[in-house]
C-alpha cells in the first residue's frame, strides 16, 4: 500500500504500530529457520519452485513461499515443522516506508543468485541502483552461510567484489557445478560435481535456461544435504510453475502455450527453448508490453532480437503506451486491441503452428478466447 491509501493514513494519524510484511515474515517464521532464498532478474519463481520440490521429494518437508502457481504443491505457500524455508528472494522495495528490496529482511544460510540486470525501471534508476540493493542481501548472508552465482554473469560478480563474507560457489561453465545438455531441446541433461558424473535428468521442461535453473537448485540443495542422486530424480517429477511455457491446449493440430516472459532475456530465452523443441515449425509470438519497465521502452531497442527466434510476432499497443512498437519492430504486426489480434489469427493460423502468448498479466484472456476460436472453427467445419 502507498501513501494516500485511506488504510495507510489512518494508521500514520492514529500512530498505530505497523511493520512490513517482509519484516513480519522475517520475525515470525525465518529467524529460526534454515531459509534457502533465489534471487535474480530471471527465473526465481521457477528455481524456488524446483528446490522446494527437491526438498520435499527428499523428505524434508520444507516450508516455502513462491510467487507462482506450483503445480507440484497444493498450494504457493505452506509452513511446516521442517528447519528448512524457501523463499523467492524479490528485489521489488519492500513498503511506502522501507525503500530497501524486500530480499534484504530474509537473511538466507543459502542463496542463490541467478542473475542480474537491468528490470524494475519504475522504482530502479539503472543497474547500480539494483546491484547495491543485492549487496544489502549480500551483507546478511551468515559467514557459515553458502552463496551460489554464475560463473559468466559480470552484473553478479561486481556486487560480490563490493565485499563478501560467505563461502561463494560459481556455478555452470568449467567450474564444479556443471550440467550438459543431452539434447538440443534440454529436455535431458547431465550433471557433473567436480568433474565427477553424478546423474542425469530427464523432465517435460524444454530451454538451456531451466537447465541452468535446474543446476542451480541441485547445488543449493546438495548445500542442504540432499544428494544429486535425489535432486536428479526428483527433477524428473518436476512440474513447471504455471505461465511458464505452459501449453494450454492443441486444437485443429495448433499448439497454445502461456509464458510470464516480459524482458528481453527472457523473452528471447523462452523462444530459444520452444524453437529447439518444434524445429522448421512456426512460431507465432503475442505479446502484451504491460511491466512498468516495457511500458517505458526502456529495453524496446532490444526487443527485435529478442523476439528473432519467432516466424511471426503480433504486438498489442495498448493506450498510453510511451514508445511506438512500429518503431522498434518494423517487422511485427501490431495491434490495438486483443479483438483484433484474434482476427488476424483466425485468417493466419495454420496446422503445426505453435502460438507462444507472453505477457505477465492476463493478456485480456487472450489464450481461453484463441482456444475458443479454433474450436468453434473447429465445430463450424464438420
Amino acid at each position: 500500500m502507498s501513501r494516500g491509501n485511506p488504510a495507510v493514513e489512518a494508521v500514520l494519524n492514529q500512530r498505530i504500530p505497523y511493520t512490513s510484511g517482509a519484516q513480519w515474515l522475517h520475525d515470525a517464521v525465518l529467524q529460526h529457520k534454515w531459509v534457502l532464498a533465489v534471487a535474480g532478474t530471471h527465473g526465481k519463481t521457477t528455481t524456488a519452485s524446483m528446490l522446494a520440490w527437491i526438498l520435499e521429494y527428499a523428505g524434508l518437508r520444507p516450508g516455502f513461499l513462491v510467487g507462482g502457481v506450483l503445480a507440484n504443491f497444493a498450494e504457493s505457500a505452506r509452513l511446516t515443522d521442517s528447519a528448512f524455508f524457501v523463499i523467492e528472494a524479490d528485489e521489488y522495495d519492500t513498503a511506502f516506508f522501507d525503500k530497501r528490496s524486500k530480499f534484504v529482511h530474509y537473511c538466507p544460510t543459502t542463496l542463490i543468485l541467478n542473475n542480474l540486470e537491468f528490470d524494475h525501471a519504475d522504482i530502479f534508476n539503472d543497474l547500480a541502483a539494483i546491484q547495491r540493493q543485492f549487496h544489502h542481501l549480500v551483507r546478511v548472508v551468515p559467514s557459515h552461510g553458502r552463496i551460489f552465482s554464475p560463473v559468466h554473469d559480470h552484473a553478479l560478480c561486481q556486487v560480490l567484489q563490493q565485499g563478501c563474507w560467505s563461502e561463494q560457489v560459481l556455478v555452470g561453465g568449467d567450474t564444479q557445478w556443471e550440467a550438459q545438455a543431452l539434447n538440443q531441446a534440454g529436455s535431458e541433461f547431465a550433471i557433473y560435481y567436480q568433474q565427477q558424473h553424478c546423474g542425469s535428468v530427464s523432465w517435460s521442461l524444454i530451454g538451456q535456461h531451466n537447465v541452468d535453473n535446474a543446476l542451480m537448485a541441485i547445488a543449493a540443495a546438495h548445500h542442504a544435504g540432499v544428494s544429486i542422486t535425489t535432486s536428479c530424480a526428483a527433477l524428473g517429477d518436476f512440474k513447471n510453475t504455471r505461465r511458464r511455457m505452459e501449453f494450454l491446449g492443441e486444437v485443429q493440430q495448433i499448439r497454445v502455450y502461456d509464458d510470464f516472459a516480459h524482458h528481453p532475456t527472457a523473452i528471447a530465452t523462452t523462444l530459444e527453448g520452444l524453437r529447439a523443441k518444434v524445429g522448421t515449425q512456426r512460431i507465432i509470438a503475442v505479446l502484451e508490453p504491460r511491466s512498468n519497465t516495457m511500458k517505458l521502452g526502456i529495453h524496446a531497442d532490444q526487443l527485435a532480437n529478442a523476439l528473432s527466434a519467432a516466424d511471426l510476432v503480433l504486438m498489442l499497443q495498448p493506450p498510453g503506451l510511451a514508445w511506438s512498437t512500429a518503431d522498434y519492430l518494423p517487422n511485427a504486426q501490431v495491434f490495438s486491441s486483443v479483438a483484433d489480434i484474434l482476427t488476424y489469427l483466425a485468417a493466419q493460423l495454420r496446422p503445426h503452428d505453435h502460438v507462444l502468448i507472453m505477457s505477465n498479466g492476463g493478456f485480456d484472456t487472450i489464450h481461453q478466447r484463441l482456444l475458443e476460436q479454433l474450436a468453434a472453427t473447429k465445430e463450424q467445419s464438420l
